[in-house]
C-alpha cells in the first residue's frame, strides 16, 4: 500500500458515506414529520435501542435528544429482554434502530411493546421487514452500499442512522425554541455552560476583597491597597462613593517612568478618569469582550448609582474558565 492507494480508499468511503446522507435525505417523507410530532408531545421519555453498531448510534441519538431538551435514555435491546424493559412505560416512545428490520433482540421486545401500546418509531433500511411493520412510523436509513468493500461492516449506513438521528434532535429543539442557554443548564460542566450561566457577580471581589481608594489618598498609599488586594488595580470614589477613577499596576510603570515623585503625589493626579464599568447582572463573558475590545485586563462592577460593588480580572475569567 502506498500513501496515494490510502487516500484514495479514504476519498472513496467518504464520497460513498456522502451519498448515503444524499439517500437518506430523499427518503424523508410525512413519516418523519410525525415522529417529530409525537415526540414533542410525548408525556413520558424517548428511549432508543439497538443491538451492535445500530445500538452504539442509538446510545449517541438518545445523548442527543436529551442535551437539546428532549428527556431520552439508551436501553440495550438485548438487556431489554432481560429486565431492562422494565424502564419503559406506556408514556414513552421508543426508537428501535435495525437497518435489516430484524435484528432478533429486538424481534423478542417489540411483541410486548405493542402490547404496552408505546408508540414505536422504527429506524431501519428495510421497509418491508418485521420491525417496518410493527411501527407507528418508519424512518427510512436505508443505503445503496456500505463504504466496507464486501459491503458487509457498518458504515455508510450507521453514517446515516447519525445524521438522521441528528435531524430528529435539531428539528425538535428548533420546534421546542430550545435556546443556547437552555443547552447550557444541561452542560454546567462544559466551557458553554460556564460561558453562559456564570455572571460577573458570581466571580468578582467584593467587600473586603475591594480595592478602594478616595479622592484624597496619595500615591503612597494607593499602591498600598494595590499590593494589599493583589488584583493589579484600584478603584477611586468621589465623597459620594461614586467610583471616577482607576489606577492599575500599568499607570503605575507608567507613572514611575515619568520621575513622578511616589511620595509627594496624590492619586487624582495620575489616575483614569471615568474608567470602563459594568454591572454585576451581566454574563462574565461580556466582561471577557469588554476588557478585549478596550485592551484591558480588569474592571469595576458598580451598582445603579455608579458605586462600585465589585471588581474582576482576566484571572478571574480564567479561573471560571471563560477564558
Amino acid at each position: 500500500m502506498t500513501e496515494s492507494s490510502f487516500l484514495s480508499d479514504a476519498r472513496r468511503v467518504i464520497e460513498c458515506e456522502r451519498e448515503a446522507l444524499d439517500t437518506v435525505s430523499r427518503h424523508l417523507d410525512s413519516n418523519f414529520s410525525r415522529a417529530c410530532e409525537a415526540i414533542i408531545t410525548c408525556a413520558g421519555r424517548i428511549v432508543v435501542t439497538g443491538t451492535g453498531k445500530s445500538g452504539q448510534i442509538g446510545s449517541k441519538i438518545a445523548s442527543t435528544l436529551a442535551s437539546t431538551g428532549t428527556p431520552s435514555f439508551f436501553v440495550h435491546s438485548g438487556e431489554a429482554s432481560h429486565g431492562d424493559l422494565g424502564m419503559i412505560t406506556p408514556d414513552d416512545i421508543v426508537i428501535a434502530i435495525s437497518n435489516s428490520g430484524e435484528t432478533p433482540e429486538i424481534q423478542t421486545i417489540v411483541p410486548i411493546l405493542k402490547r404496552m401500546e408505546v408508540t414505536l418509531i422504527a429506524m431501519t433500511g428495510s421497509l418491508t421487514s418485521t420491525l417496518a411493520r410493527a411501527s407507528t412510523f418508519t424512518l427510512n436509513i436505508g443505503v445503496d452500499r456500505e463504504a466496507c468493500p464486501h459491503d458487509l461492516a457498518p458504515t455508510a449506513s450507521t453514517t446515516a442512522t447519525l445524521a438522521l438521528g441528528d435531524a430528529l434532535a435539531v428539528s425538535i429543539l428548533k420546534a421546542r425554541n430550545f435556546k443556547k442557554e437552555d443547552f447550557a443548564r444541561s452542560h454546567p460542566g462544559g466551557t458553554l455552560g460556564k460561558r453562559l450561566l456564570i455572571y460577573v457577580e458570581d466571580i468578582m471581589h467584593k467587600d473586603n476583597d475591594l480595592p478602594i481608594v478616595s479622592l484624597e489618598a496619595t500615591l503612597v498609599d494607593t499602591i498600598a491597597e494595590m499590593s494589599l488586594k493583589r488584583l493589579g488595580m484600584v478603584g477611586v470614589i468621589d465623597s459620594e462613593g461614586l467610583l471616577v477613577g482607576m489606577f492599575t499596576d500599568g499607570d503605575l510603570r507608567r507613572t514611575l517612568s515619568q520621575n513622578i515623585n511616589v511620595h509627594e503625589s496624590y492619586i487624582q493626579a495620575v489616575m483614569t478618569s471615568s474608567p470602563h464599568k459594568i454591572s454585576g447582572n451581566i454574563l462574565a463573558v461580556e466582561a471577557l469582550e469588554m476588557m478585549q475590545l478596550h485592551s484591558i485586563n480588569g474592571l469595576f462592577v458598580v451598582d445603579r448609582s455608579g458605586q462600585p460593588i465589585g471588581a474582576l480580572n482576566a484571572l478571574d475569567l480564567i479561573r471560571a474558565r471563560i477564558l
